[in-house]
């Protein structure tokens, strides 16, 4: 049953989104009525015969007009690389008329790539908070399969209407996408649709113009938080650290000696005194801090993980602000750390990381372990954003109190009475900071850290 249900809802699916150009609203009542006159008369009713062949007349006549579109348009859409969740994003195409005539009365779709779900994506997303509204949606999934699109869709473009295009030139015009979800918008093409005089049907030319857009995390705002603990020696870091703190700052010259590296010969002052010197620079020393993300659920979407990811990208922009670096540790499909230093486009590089994050169903939380002691005597501070509270994260925060890891624990829950298990006490709080996020009030929540 489950199965018919999802190759119907693709089989409708696959259709509307073809008509959706085509048929305009007024195009759709018109259709209704012109049905209804069929099933509700016949041919010795003279006035439900007359409507229905009125409106058919009507219909063939838009039929006919719409099939004698065949103009030529050339595009280019002026994308940019990057965009977040909830800011809209204003970009601009030029097209290109091509023809011999005056174009009025146009409007241009953007066209997204196929995104219906897979069988297995379909019947997974039953159990998830956002699928699970009421008896319908949980029996025949509608509301679950539309919401998948949306959510992989990752955006939403209205339709605009163009200007007059002139013979044989170029016009820009302004579209807008608004940024649902974070991943990846792929674009595939564009349709220049023109309405048959009657407004019922949309003569459509397609434009193959494939394009992407990476959707970065929802950002928000956030008080500055210092996370105590002493600056640190981060030996064999000299590229990472070439711009923050203490690293390689100099300090004096020196005359050469024997196995001095080249690179740290002072050329203009051994042009002067007529004898090699070099240059001292005081050792690498400077804060680094580790964001550690938890992504451990058994479904593969939920709003909690959504928000974790959001806020994990907010505590990144902000740590990248001060004189640091940043290892970021989760796990995904594997175990990932990246270590970055100040700077936008390490800031632009961790958000495109998180940008694709996706949750991790078939290993424990332990699995995280082995990335944490890999940095663990390099860290002055820590920050942990986990999606629950319960024996195994609490080993990891007293793990990171016995090293003397100032660490401040973010805990986000949908109902602060779920977390029955949770007791500060019962952690040694000597150098840890607790913090419940509830969902809907997140950004309240982050004011008060």
């Amino acid at each position: 049953m489950k199965f018919f249900v999802y190759r119907l809802f693709y089989f409708i699916y696959g259709i509307q989104r073809k008509l959706s150009k085509q048929v305009t609203v007024s195009g759709m009542v018109v259709l209704l009525l012109l049905n209804a006159a069929a099933l509700t008369g016949d041919s010795s009713q003279s006035m439900n015969y007359q409507i229905f062949s009125f409106l058919l007349s009507l219909l063939l006549i838009s039929l006919v007009y719409s099939l004698l579109f065949r103009y030529r348009f050339i595009a280019t859409r002026r994308l940019p690389r990057l965009a977040t969740v909830g800011i809209k994003l204003k970009y601009r195409i030029v097209i290109n008329n091509k023809s011999n005539k005056l174009q009025k009365g146009l409007k241009l779709f953007e066209n997204f790539a196929d995104y219906r779900p897979t069988f297995s994506e379909f019947i997974e997303t039953s159990a998830t908070r956002k699928a699970q509204r009421n008896y319908f949606n949980q029996s025949l999934g509608y509301y679950r399969w539309l919401w998948l699109i949306s959510l992989k869709q990752c955006g939403k473009v209205q339709p605009i209407n163009l200007p007059p295009l002139a013979a044989h030139s170029k016009t820009e015009v302004i579209c807008e996408i608004i940024p649902t979800h974070r991943g990846v918008i792929r674009l595939t093409g564009m349709t220049v649709a023109r309405p048959d005089p009657f407004g019922f049907f949309n003569a459509c030319t397609t434009i193959y113009l494939p394009q992407s857009l990476l959707i970065l995390p929802k950002l928000y705002q956030l008080p500055l938080i210092q996370l105590p603990g002493a600056k640190g020696y981060q030996s064999g870091n000299l590229a990472l650290a070439s711009s923050v703190g203490d690293s390689e700052e100099f300090r004096s010259l020196r005359d050469y000696r024997s196995g001095d590296s080249l690179r740290k010969i002072h050329w203009k002052s051994w042009a002067k005194i007529g004898k090699p010197v070099v240059k001292e620079e005081q050792d690498e020393f400077f804060l680094r801090h580790a964001l550690i993300l938890d992504t451990f659920q058994s479904v593969n979407y939920s709003e909690i993980l959504e928000e974790a990811v959001s806020i994990a990208a907010s505590l990144a922009c902000e740590v990248q602000t001060q004189d640091s670096l940043l290892d970021l540790i989760f796990v995904g499909n594997e175990a990932y750390s990246f270590t970055f230093d100040r700077g936008l486009s390490h800031t632009d590089r961790i958000l495109e990381i998180l940008a694709s994050v996706v949750a991790c169903r078939d290993k424990a939380f332990d699995s995280i372990i082995p990335g944490v002691i890999e940095k663990i005597s390099l860290l002055s501070g820590c920050i942990c954003i986990f999606l629950c509270w319960d024996e195994d994260r609490k080993r990891l925060v007293n793990y990171l109190n016995s090293m003397g890891i100032h660490t401040l624990v973010l805990i986000i829950t949908e109902q602060e009475d779920q977390l029955e298990n949770f007791d500060s006490n019962s952690i040694n709080d000597q150098h840890t900071t607790f913090h419940i996020l509830k969902l809907g009030k997140i950004q309240e929540g982050l004011m008060h850290i």
